[in-house]
Parts: C-alpha cells; sequence; structure tokens
C-alpha cells in the first residue's frame, strides 16, 4: 500500500473519531458532561496526547534519518563509481573493456537497488551478484600490469570494486524496512481517541468540525511524511536515479 493511500486511510479514521464523539455528545446524557467528566477525560486524552506526540517526534526523526542515510549511500555509490573509472582511464587503454563493462554493471545495479528498495515487502532472497558486476570484476583480475604504476592503480581499482560491493549489500540489506502494522493501527488508535475527545465536549458547529477536519488532516500528513521518508526509493520523494545512471560518459573509439 502507498504511503498515500496508508495516510488517507489514516485520514478517514481519525476524522471517523472525531464524529463519533460528536454523536457520543448527542446521545450521552448530560450528567456524563460535567465538568469531572470531563477534566478526566483531558486528563487522560493529555497523556495519550503526549505519548503520540512523542512517538510521531521518534518516527518522524528516524524516517529523515534513514532517508539521509540511503541518499548518502547513494552518492558514495556514485562518487566511487566516478573515481574507479578514472582510476580505470589513468591505467590505460587496455580497460577500455573493463570500463564498458563498469557501465553495463552500473546500468543493472541501479535497475535492481531501486527495484528491491522500491517493495515495502523485506527482501527474504539471498544477495546473488549480477553477471556483469561479476564478469568487470574478473576483467579487472586479468590485468596484467607492466610498470610500478599500473600495479598500484590495478590494486585500487580492485580496491574500489570492493568498496561500490559493500555499499551495494548496505543497500540490499535495508531493502524493504518499514513500519511495522500493528505499531502504525496503535498510532492511529491513540489519534482517534484524541480527535473523539476533542469533539465529545466541544460545540457542533461548522467551525469547530471545519477545524478538527484541519487537525485531522495535519494529522495524516504526518504519517505520510514518515512512509514516505522511510521508504526512499518510491514515492513522491524517491531518491532520483538518474545521477548514478549518467555518472560516466561513454567510452570513446
Amino acid at each position: 500500500m502507498t504511503p498515500l493511500s496508508m495516510s488517507t486511510i489514516v485520514f478517514a479514521c481519525v476524522l471517523g473519531g472525531t464524529f463519533l464523539g460528536i454523536f457520543l455528545r448527542n446521545r450521552l446524557p448530560e450528567d456524563h458532561l460535567s465538568g469531572a467528566t470531563k477534566d478526566v477525560v483531558r486528563l487522560g486524552t493529555g497523556l495519550i496526547g503526549t505519548i503520540a506526540a512523542l512517538v510521531l517526534g521518534l518516527l518522524i526523526a528516524s524516517a529523515n534519518s534513514t532517508y539521509q542515510t540511503q541518499s548518502s549511500q547513494i552518492q558514495q555509490l556514485t562518487a566511487n563509481v566516478v573515481v574507479l573509472d578514472r582510476t580505470l582511464t589513468q591505467y590505460g587503454p587496455e580497460t577500455d573493456l573493463a570500463r564498458n563493462m563498469l557501465r553495463r554493471a552500473v546500468s543493472a545495479a541501479a535497475d535492481r537497488i531501486w527495484r528491491e528498495n522500491g517493495s515495502d515487502i523485506k527482501n527474504v532472497e539471498p544477495f546473488e551478484a549480477t553477471a556483469a558486476g561479476s564478469s568487470f570484476y574478473d576483467e579487472i583480475l586479468k590485468l596484467s600490469p607492466r610498470t610500478d604504476a599500473q600495479r598500484s592503480l590495478q590494486a585500487r581499482a580492485v580496491d574500489g570494486a570492493q568498496d561500490l560491493a559493500k555499499t551495494r549489500l548496505l543497500l540490499f540489506s535495508e531493502a524493504g524496512m518499514t513500519i511495522p502494522m500493528p505499531f502504525l493501527v496503535v498510532l492511529v488508535s491513540w489519534l482517534v481517541i484524541i480527535f473523539a475527545s476533542f469533539s465529545l465536549f466541544a460545540d457542533n458547529n461548522a467551525t469547530t468540525i471545519g477545524a478538527l477536519g484541519v487537525f485531522a488532516l495535519s494529522a495524516s500528513a504526518s504519517i505520510f511524511l514518515i512512509l514516505e521518508l522511510s521508504q526512499p526509493f518510491t514515492g513522491l520523494m524517491m531518491i532520483s536515479s538518474e545521477p548514478l545512471r549518467n555518472a560516466l560518459a561513454p567510452v570513446g573509439p
């Protein structure tokens, strides 16, 4: 389920809590809406509201951290690809085949990263290197350096390829990491209770309903923000794959 559809459901639930409070206000006897009852409900609502606010704040911070971490990993991956290509260029023209393989490997890796991490289902299959990536690494090992400079460049290329693999494995291990559904259900239930208590003792007029509707929209928008940030490879705030795909210019003839 997409973050937009999930947040829409949350909005409907929270708004439903608002109308539940209005319904109870019109049905409950007057002695059930006394000042003492109002104080008890307000105390309970304050407790739940404080917990919900803390949880929402922590979730937003955690989701933003996830987004920034994976964005940084993609930037690091892009930088490593460029550095590796420059290293192979310095080695000599005999690396043209390896550099072409690197371009194919980067394209295949980008497709797989955005496919794996764009899913909200936790990855259960073991990681397997792509054929393009394996062929590229083998091609580097096949190089026959003739000078100390070429031997140093080959060693740097091997280290660069391993750094790419490590970053790729980190992205694979983080694929499908989202908020557990039971956790989200409990959080939404807290919001429903809070909004039901708001409308339980409020005047039933258009201003009150409109204001509570805006508040409900704001609460569901926070859920949308959390879900969007926790899935950086899909949705409206998706990390672009273009910098990685376009990091390397074609190898000249």
